[in-house]
């Protein structure tokens, strides 16, 4: 379906998606310099859209921002600010994130990664979605979740979805929890709010150099192999890896929130790489699971306090 290449860059597909740009709102959480939110900004703004509103979680970094996207307090003060602009948002993508940190938890007592990479989306897009639902100006609304391939590391741990407080904590099985999470928030959106026009999908960028990986060193990424080849993958990191540049880092970000061709209902949830929607028999049933979708969304309702019934 796609004519795009895995060196297709960001320019290429925005110049395909200069329609679809023009004109449009833009919300980009995790908008750091030097990252792929960033750089997605920087491409799409040659396009004319209408706006283009960063959160990062430096004050002094964005127009607009959620001080800290893991912090759920200063997520709703984000979301709060962000609706108070009446603006009318076409494009939501969550961005924002972190990578196999040492064990941690965020103020709410969430383990790190599940809390930034999953937790705080799922609050900010929901608070958002409470006003924005019917008055996108397009008539529509795309919501992006940026994931990864290193969802493959681990399915949801619902049974011990905290690392039992750090006590069976391992950097990348966390890592692969919360990339799961971006994919299976995408199916439940996409399956809850498909018929009131939002379309969700999430994202496997590739592999390219960015602040996300700065404090990890060589060895921290050798310990993703034990883990692949105890799952059976056929390859695991180290074997052919082929890193992108920054600007084919981003393809995958404009295609899923622009290209039209995602705007086909057997394409919403989709998982996205390579600017092309993956098949099914390609994706590991622990990111596509329709069942274990609908539990996330009760267990992370459960984890802020608040539920968000559409």
């Amino acid at each position: 379906m796609s004519q795009y290449t895995p060196e297709t860059t960001g320019e290429q597909v925005a110049a395909d998606c200069q329609a679809q740009i023009k004109n449009k709102t833009v919300l980009i959480t995790g908008a750091s310099p030097g990252g792929l939110g960033a750089n997605f900004a920087k491409v799409i703004a040659k396009h004319e859209p209408a706006s283009i509103l960063l959160a990062t979680r430096d004050l002094n970094k964005a127009e607009i921002t959620a001080k800290e996207i893991s912090e759920l307090s200063q997520v709703r003060a984000a979301a709060d600010e962000i609706n108070s602009l009446n603006e009318k948002i076409d494009v939501i993508v969550n961005n924002a994130g972190i990578m196999a940190p040492a064990h941690s938890k965020t103020v709410d007592g969430i383990e790190s990664q599940f809390g930034t990479n999953h937790i705080g989306p799922f609050l900010f897009t929901n608070l958002l979605l409470s006003k924005q639902l019917g008055v996108s100006s397009s008539g529509k609304l795309r919501i992006v979740n940026i994931s990864s391939n290193g969802y493959r590391l681990s399915p949801i741990r619902f049974e011990d979805w905290n690392f039992d407080d750090g006590k069976t904590y391992n950097r990348w099985a966390a890592y692969g929890q919360s990339k799961t999470a971006n994919m299976l928030f995408s199916r439940s959106l996409a399956q809850k709010l498909g018929n009131r026009g939002v379309t969700s999908v999430s994202v496997h960028p590739g592999i390219s150099q960015t602040p996300l990986s700065k404090d990890l060193k060589m060895e921290d990424f050798m310990e993703i192999g034990p883990i692949d080849r105890a799952q059976g993958h056929a390859s695991h990191w180290g074997h052919n890896v082929q890193y992108k540049t920054p600007s084919q880092a981003v393809a995958t970000h404009v295609f899923a929130a622009f290209h039209p061709s995602l705007d086909a209902p057997e394409h919403n949830g989709a998982y996205v790489a390579e600017s092309k929607p993956q098949s099914d028999t390609t994706v590991h049933c622990w990111g596509r699971d329709a069942i274990d979708a609908e539990r996330l969304w009760a267990l992370s309702e459960g984890i802020i306090g608040q539920k968000f019934d559409y």
